[in-house]
């Protein structure tokens, strides 16, 4: 079954319920907002199509993660909590992609 989130909506809502500090918890809730820790591990997989600007990332890790896309050149996507098992798809208009990173 194919999971697709709606993040870019969700960003200007998610950027507003941190600024103002009234985000709860939920399956991909808003991670606080941290400095970038570095590549995410192997367990992240990803399957990249850049000619489509389009990044479908899985978390097959044992645990939450704290993760987002970083696009070169472009907006990335907003540091999110995945649960484990839960994928999400990123498009991105400007830039290319870069990597997934923990945050």
């Amino acid at each position: 079954m194919k999971y697709r989130k709606r993040l870019a909506g969700g960003f200007v809502a998610a950027s507003a319920l941190l600024s103002a500090g009234l985000v709860t918890a939920s399956a991909a809730s808003a991670a606080p907002a941290a400095a970038t820790q570095g590549t995410a591990p192997a367990c992240v997989k990803r399957d990249v199509i850049k000619h489509r600007k389009y990044v479908k990332v899985t978390n097959n890790c044992g645990e939450a993660m704290h993760l987002k896309v970083v696009i070169d050149w472009g907006n990335d996507s907003p540091c999110l909590t995945y649960q484990p098992g839960e994928q999400w798809e990123w498009n991105w208009g400007r830039g290319s992609y870069g990597k997934v990173v923990t945050c």
